[in-house]
């Protein structure tokens, strides 16, 4: 019996990626992978958007609270992580639906990209060692792009490491999978970005974002996503509310624009709106079945 699909979804940030997977994996007796650099931590729950618990009841979802906020999770780790997953729901019959925005993340799993045993920890060291202008002047060196961010050297690292990655890869998906881009309307898009802001705020991210200060401290790369640095700023009185909020926004905007350039990218992903998407996935596991 040949294997069932795996179904990728893919999109921008507050595109309806996850609403609609879960539609679909009700239909289909599917499981969804989330494919977030965000998610994978635990007790980060307001602050990355993660399913609701309500959605997470209705359909299994993998690829969420894998580690402490405290603790390292590499791309190398969510494609080892993934492709296991892949192959056990895959066993159960059912059909493995990898849904989100980190797209190197999704890249990693669909084109295997290859990762050296020891790449992460002595190139980390050596480059932990280096400063500001020594990374930036290693950048530049090695032809690697300067991340926006960098005058951070956590950004600096993180690039230098991508580019490590990218060497070894296909060229071409994996067997067996079909990708599905969420093209939004930029109107639209904005839209749904405020109103998601709202509703962080009103699910009470400033509170999560406390306790996992105290908990953990600011320092770890899983405290740098844009709403976290934001709270810890209003926390601390450097910021009013409506400045995180208006802030926020503007950097889930950004967030939003570097996605759809990673993934338009991508030759090999069929677009399509919230609505076109869902049929087209319907049609496509119709067939299978």
């Amino acid at each position: 019996m040949e294997a069932q699909p795996l179904i990728v979804i893919v999109g921008p940030t507050a595109s309806g990626k996850t609403s609609l997977a879960v539609s679909v994996a009700k239909k289909f007796n599917c499981e969804i992978i989330c494919a977030d650099s965000r998610t994978v931590y635990k007790g980060m729950d307001i602050g990355t958007a993660k399913p609701t618990a309500a959605e997470q009841s209705n359909v299994k979802h993998w690829g969420l609270d894998i580690v402490e906020p405290n603790q390292r999770f590499t791309v190398a780790d969510f494609k080892k992580y993934t492709t296991k997953k892949i192959a056990d729901i895959r066993a159960r019959g059912r059909v493995p639906l990898l849904v989100g925005g980190s797209g190197l993340y999704v890249d990693a799993v669909i084109f295997d990209y290859q990762f050296g045993p020891d790449f992460d920890k002595f190139l980390r060291q050596s480059l932990e060692s280096m400063n500001l202008e020594q990374l930036q002047e290693y950048c530049v060196k090695n032809n690697i792009k300067l991340p926006q961010n960098h005058k951070n050297k956590r950004h600096l690292v993180r690039a230098i490491e991508q580019k490590g990655v990218n060497k070894q890869r296909r060229e071409k998906p994996i067997q067996n999978c079909n990708i599905v881009g969420i093209s939004t309307n930029t109107d639209v898009l904005k839209q749904r970005i405020i109103k998601r802001s709202e509703q962080l705020f009103k699910d009470g991210v400033i509170e999560e974002a406390r306790k996992l200060g105290d908990m953990y401290g600011w320092g770890y790369e899983s405290m740098t996503g844009n709403i976290y640095p934001l709270c810890k700023q209003y926390i601390n009185g450097e910021i009013s509310l409506q400045q995180m909020q208006e802030r926020f926004i503007t950097l889930d905007w950004k967030l939003a624009k570097r996605q759809l350039t990673w993934f338009k990218r991508n030759e090999y992903i069929n677009w399509f709106n919230l609505k076109d998407a869902e049929e087209y996935i319907v049609s496509l596991l119709e067939s299978e079945h």
